[in-house]
């Protein structure tokens, strides 16, 4: 037998969890194609089948063929602020991403092995530091503007 407890949630408080369900299931999963986290679907499944008991049948899609698999609707992913959440934590790890992978691809042209080898600790990160800061600057400025695609031959 399964020891279960119980969690009194308001209908706003059960709403968010709703979009932070979800929201961690798309992070988990959403590239994903054969080697999804079962754990992070059963659970987004679980709490949007409960859904219905918070006045919510709008949020969920569910048919009896579904099985154990309850899905959001496109009510859910349009009527929420979760399309926008996603927008704005693509925008921003994109460019912080870029900083850093053209961070580091600037302080490793710029600082031979040996060089890199040489330094403390505290120096390699400050020195690596520089370089993506000088990068995001850079992004901040001009955004794509001033990057240039140098074709392979």
């Amino acid at each position: 037998m399964k020891n279960s407890q119980s969690i009194l949630f308001t209908k706003k408080q059960f709403k968010s969890l709703l979009k932070v369900v979800y929201l961690g299931n798309w992070m988990a999963n959403a590239f994903r194609t054969d080697d999804t986290h079962k754990d992070y679907e059963s659970i987004e499944d679980y709490i949007f089948s409960q859904a219905p008991k918070f006045g919510m049948d709008k949020h969920v899609d569910h048919e009896a063929t579904d099985g154990d698999r309850y899905f959001p609707t496109n009510t859910f992913e349009q009527g929420t602020d979760v399309h926008k959440l996603h927008e704005e934590y693509d925008e921003e790890t994109f460019w912080d991403e870029m900083a850093e992978r053209l961070g580091e691809k600037e302080f490793f042209e710029k600082y031979t092995i040996d060089e890199i080898k040489k330094m403390s600790q505290s120096e390699y990160f400050s020195k690596l530091i520089e370089c993506v800061d000088k990068i995001e600057e850079e992004l901040e400025l001009h955004g794509l503007d001033n990057l240039k695609r140098v074709k392979s031959e």
